[in-house]
């Protein structure tokens, strides 16, 4: 509630449309929220709120993803840009933080809307409409069953909250209008192709705010309903795995087909998601605290990613493999950070992706034994193409037909941000094996 309060007052300092004001009262709170004292299970309740160890690291992801937004935005940062970016804060934290089942229904609807805004007012193209409808249906569809489940739970048993005991069931149209508008958003392989469009589609702020804390809403959300229901869980998940394991590897071929930068960093969001999906599944210890890392590393990782993109769209005006080419002889001082950032998608040490990684493929072969076959395609997969995308963008002649400018320090800055918290969790490792 405290944080509620702050973030309420923060509201007058949007029409000074100070950007570094603003990041660094995101700054003051992500102190406030270091500063908690945080227990395995549900601690700091407050009214509707409570914090436990899966929502602490989330909460915190997504203070820091929106003021690095802010920062990567400063050529449109205005009042209105302002206002969303503190709504979708506030909406994130609600998610994160809420005891009740309905008002995290509620506030995953509504975390919609801005999000909508933000593509539909500072997106590029005129197909920015049909992505917004894309994400707008694939949400509300599959999110409808879950109201059904909520609202029959208040009716037999006169409680929204996730630590009341909901009896026991095995029904599998319960189990899955239960986990289905998560395993969307997260996406899960075949129900993803709403993804592409909408980053594609969206600004840089859209973009990071898209993958960095978006996708780990469905990773959140099944999480905590797999603790109401463990045996049905464990009855059917093997029809959700058989989909990741499946889909993993499908969509990191497609990545290798794909003509635009950002539609590639986005489909490779996909495959990780099925992991962390996987990790999830397994309902082990490990599992669930390599999909927890991974959610955190994918977040920065991706982000970044998305920055680099958007600083490349800026300098050549497009995102094509077919133009991008050669930047190691026009922008060599970006080369060693954007050869980083790849090497930490495909899950390389010293960075927080490689540890979840190597967690969540140790829970696969003990949900499955014979995942270790698929595990090998994964992982070659994945270091391919994200070799492929360095190379192809940092490589061959340099298509000098566009007038540029090089990079400045504060986009440095901005960079480095994502970077320095991937390694920096590894060394605060133990923290997380509670």
């Amino acid at each position: 509630m405290m944080m509620i309060m702050y973030m309420i007052f923060m509201i007058p300092m949007v029409f000074c449309s100070q950007w570094f004001v603003f990041i660094f009262l995101f700054m003051i709170l992500i102190m406030i929220c270091i500063s908690l004292n945080i227990n395995i299970f549900y601690s700091n309740i407050s009214y509707l709120f409570g914090v436990d160890y899966i929502s602490y690291g989330l909460i915190l992801l997504s203070f820091f993803i929106i003021s690095l937004m802010l920062m990567s935005s400063l050529v449109i940062c205005s009042s209105s840009f302002l206002v969303l970016n503190l709504i979708l804060c506030f909406a994130l934290f609600v998610i994160f933080s809420v005891l009740n089942m309905f008002m995290l229904y509620l506030f995953f609807e509504f975390s919609l809307i801005p999000l909508i805004v933000l593509i539909l007012g500072w997106g590029y193209q005129p197909e920015r409409l049909i992505s917004v409808l894309y994400m707008f249906f694939y949400t509300l569809f599959a999110s409808l069953p879950l109201l059904l489940i909520i609202i029959n739970f208040y009716l037999n048993f006169g409680s929204l909250f996730f630590d009341y005991d909901f009896h026991y069931s095995l029904s599998f149209l319960m189990h899955f209008f239960m986990i289905f508008a998560f395993l969307v958003k997260l996406p899960m392989f075949m129900f993803h192709f709403w993804l592409p469009k909408a980053h594609v589609q969206a600004p840089v702020s859209g973009s990071m705010i898209l993958a960095g804390l978006f996708l780990k809403i469905g990773g959140y959300g099944l999480i905590r309903f797999m603790f109401i229901y463990e045996y049905l869980f464990l009855n059917y998940n093997y029809i959700w795995y058989s989909f990741s394991i499946w889909g993993c590897i499908l969509v990191s071929m497609i990545c290798f087909i794909q003509g635009d930068i950002k539609c590639m960093i986005a489909y490779s969001s996909v495959g990780h998601m099925c992991m962390c999906l996987m990790g999830i599944l397994s309902m082990t210890y490990w599992g669930l605290l390599g999909s927890y890392l991974m959610m955190l590393g994918h977040g920065l990782c991706s982000s970044g990613m998305f920055c680099m993109a958007n600083l490349v769209y800026e300098r050549l005006l497009s995102r094509s493999f077919f133009i991008n080419k050669g930047l190691i002889s026009f922008m060599p001082s970006m080369g060693f950070i954007w050869f980083l950032f790849c090497c930490f998608n495909m899950g390389c040490p010293p960075s927080i992706n490689f540890l979840s990684e190597l967690i969540i493929l140790g829970s696969m072969v003990n949900y499955f034994y014979w995942s270790f076959i698929y595990i090998i395609f994964i992982s070659f997969l994945s270091a391919c193409f994200s070799i492929y995308l360095f190379s192809y963008c940092y490589h061959g002649l340099f298509n000098n037909c566009y007038s540029y400018s090089f990079i400045n320090i504060k986009e440095y800055l901005l960079l480095l941000i994502h970077l320095l918290p991937i390694f920096y969790i590894m060394l605060i490792i133990d923290l997380f094996c509670f």
